[in-house]
């Protein structure tokens, strides 16, 4: 462990590498202290200049903030962080020009939203990434998420995923301590 101020001692725990793996751009190796997975990263890989869709995992550290699951699909949802039930109305704009962009959005909504309902696995357990949420910069990235892959691990849209099983592991250690930090 190492100290981060008076009143708070930092754990290995509380950071989680991610970094490509090496040949593969849109793949990457998660790496919870001495533990490896599997992940899958965007499409375009990682960039330090993140733009509103192109495919890319955005370089850097970020926090995690809080998470979605969606009824009956995760074993526990015991997690540090604050968790809540998807329901239909649950949505993420990611339109530049609206004034709610990269922020959670109720549907219908007028302008180019996610649904967070969906019919794959994919946002069986969500976690929303502290990734240009404060400040907000229109076009930067929205909707930069720690969620569950696709077998395979295909490309993501720029959000980093993992299998379900490593999700369930990691859950009950994640918290608003937690950082992700995306490498090269």
């Amino acid at each position: 462990m190492r100290s981060i101020s008076n009143n708070h001692v930092r754990s290995e725990a509380d950071i989680i590498v991610v970094r490509q793996r090496p040949g593969h751009p849109s793949q990457g190796l998660l790496i919870w202290g001495n533990t490896v997975f599997p992940c899958a990263l965007g499409r375009g890989g990682i960039k330090a200049l993140k733009r509103e869709g192109d495919g890319a995992t955005p370089l850097g550290s970020t926090r995690l903030l809080y998470g979605w699951f969606r009824h009956g699909k995760i074993e526990s949802r015991r997690s540090g962080l604050a968790l809540r039930q998807i329901t239909p109305s649950d949505g993420w704009c990611d339109a530049p020009a609206d004034r709610n962009y990269n922020r959670p959005v109720t549907l219908p909504y007028p302008a180019s939203s996610e649904t967070m309902e969906r019919k794959d696995r994919l946002y069986d357990c969500c976690i929303v990434m502290d990734y240009n949420i404060r400040p907000r910069r229109r076009g930067r990235g929205s909707a930069i998420f720690f969620h569950i892959a696709k077998p395979g691990f295909p490309p993501t849209q720029g959000c980093i995923a993992v299998e379900p099983q490593v999700m369930q592991r990691l859950l009950p250690h994640l918290s608003p301590r937690t950082r992700i930090k995306v490498v090269r």
